[in-house]
């Protein structure tokens, strides 16, 4: 399978992008400022291809599917949003700035970069969107009202686009992390972070890897008649 998955070279788009390289599939993999990481990844794996860009800018999504139909012979079959970015203060506190680039990189670069991937899904009758949202899009959470509202948003633009593209054999899913062990959760002190342990029934804080299985699940067969759907991971958080 042909993949292109944003913000594919840190936290969890780095755990997805080494498992489907893993199971041979070509995976183009966008990133912003990991270029290191990104590198090493291309140098490890044969079928792995890397594009820098900001998917908060039109131009350069443009410019990384004009270079995924080249290496591609055409575009992707599956396309992973995964890139994002977040805030943690007050409402009241943030400011137009932080509010436009959260919502560009978190819910507009979702819909344009879906935009892009489209027609080729479209020409070929098939295809595969998986958009990494969050708990937080699910319910709300206090001092992330803008990063809770962009996940929301990603949600709603699954189930929209779904119901839009299933009669061309396109399938649009949804995962919602819970708590990751990831460098967005890296400011959190040690004690939040085993109270958010014991907060969860599993009793433990997820993993990139959890997520990757995920994706590898909607991505495959096995999945084959699930569209629409947001795939909440999170060791039972929700009701915990």
């Amino acid at each position: 399978m042909k993949i292109i998955i944003t913000g594919g070279a840190s936290g969890i788009g780095l755990a997805i992008s080494r498992k489907l390289l893993a199971a041979g599939h070509r995976v183009l993999i966008c990133y912003h400022r990991s270029a290191a990481a990104a590198a090493a990844v291309q140098k490890e794996y044969s079928n792995a291809y890397i594009f820098q860009a900001d998917v908060a800018q039109s131009a350069q999504l443009d410019a990384l599917f004009s270079y995924a139909a080249s290496v591609f012979e055409g575009g992707a079959d599956a396309l992973i949003n995964n890139a994002g970015v977040s805030v943690v203060d007050c409402f009241q506190n943030v400011d137009d700035a932080a509010f436009d680039r959260l919502m560009a990189v978190n819910f507009a670069a979702v819909y344009k970069a879906s935009a892009r991937a489209v027609p080729y899904m479209l020409r070929q009758k098939s295809g595969n969107i998986i958009n990494i949202a969050s708990i937080w899009g699910v319910r709300g959470a206090a001092t992330e009202a803008l990063y809770s509202a962009s996940k929301a948003a990603v949600i709603a633009l699954t189930e929209a686009l779904a119901s839009e593209l299933g009669r061309s054999g396109i399938r649009v899913n949804c995962i919602a992390p819970g708590v990751i062990d990831t460098a967005m959760n890296s400011e959190l002190s040690a004690e939040d972070m085993e109270q958010l342990r014991r907060d969860t029934p599993l009793q433990r804080i997820g993993s990139g890897e959890d997520i990757a299985k995920a994706v590898s699940f909607l991505l495959s067969d096995d999945a084959a008649f699930i569209t629409g759907q947001t795939l909440v991971v999170d060791g039972g958080f929700l009701h915990g």
